[in-house]
């Protein structure tokens, strides 16, 4: 019987919100998407009916008495190749119903995924993922039925499953209402197109150092521009790449060049120490 993996999906679509964001997943693994996303900020926002989540074993829709998906490719290699009509046949379920939907396939041959690709992605009303595996999918029903390819890094996995995982889990924490203080998802690394300041938590003094006295202070004025210098001062040491992309105001400007005068400062100061008398 054709049909999708239904251990979550039946518990997620019949508590969803109306404006709920749907994601469908094709994949051969049905129960590794399923594992990852029941806990933590995705899990809250299914139940919360903030975002739905199904997925389609091509298997289901394989014609032969063993669930073929895959043969041998053309002109000889190794490994196998997802065959097109299984796939094909449960994107076509997964891209079923109302409204618009993009297909995305998870492949190191796409775009890079950044944050500003997943807002987007978040923004939309449905998704339809397909995993792959093997040596991958037959190029023709890529070219015929996806919108896109997106790779979550230059690395190679055993299948799409993980990566849909990673896209999923970063679309449900931009979803209204997933996380519980709203003002985290504004603060993460990459919101702004920087890395994030660091944080810190009780105990305020240790053995490993101390927290920062500004971060004590109550100055709500004086704790922002701490944390800006900071995030401003991380991508400048850590990911200058991302900082080149990023159009700085004149107070974070301002900003980075104190983080740093104090940081070569430091250095220096560390370098004298370690000189020989």
């Amino acid at each position: 019987m054709h049909g999708a993996s239904w251990s979550i999906g039946i518990r997620i679509f019949e508590g969803v919100g109306k404006g709920a964001m749907r994601i469908d997943v094709v994949t051969l693994f049905p129960e590794l998407i399923e594992n990852c996303l029941r806990s933590g900020v995705v899990g809250r926002a299914q139940e919360r009916g903030l975002l739905a989540v199904r997925t389609w074993n091509p298997r289901d829709f394989a014609t032969d008495s063993h669930r073929t998906v895959d043969d041998r490719p053309c002109g000889g290699g190794p490994g196998m190749v997802m065959m097109i009509g299984p796939l094909q046949a449960a994107l076509e379920r997964a891209q079923d119903g109302d409204g618009p939907v993009r297909t995305v396939y998870l492949s190191p041959q796409g775009v890079r995924l950044t944050q500003a690709k997943v807002a987007q992605f978040a923004r939309g009303p449905r998704l339809v993922l397909l995993c792959g595996r093997y040596e991958g999918v037959d190029e023709r029903l890529l070219a015929h039925a996806v919108d896109e390819e997106v790779s979550i890094g230059d690395y190679v996995l055993s299948g799409g499953e993980l990566a849909a995982a990673v896209l999923i889990d970063a679309i449900g924490r931009l979803q209204d209402g997933a996380l519980n203080d709203a003002q985290s998802a504004e603060q993460d690394s990459f919101s702004d197109g920087l890395l994030d300041c660091p944080h810190y938590t009780r105990p305020v003094r240790g053995a490993l150092g101390d927290v920062p006295p500004v971060l004590l202070s109550g100055d709500h004025a004086a704790i922002r521009r701490w944390r800006r210098k900071q995030a401003l001062g991380r991508t400048w040491l850590r990911r200058p790449d991302l900082l080149a992309r990023t159009e700085l105001d004149a107070e974070s400007r301002r900003l980075l060049d104190e983080f740093r005068r104090e940081h070569e400062a430091a250095r220096d100061q560390t370098e004298a120490g370690t000189r020989p008398d």
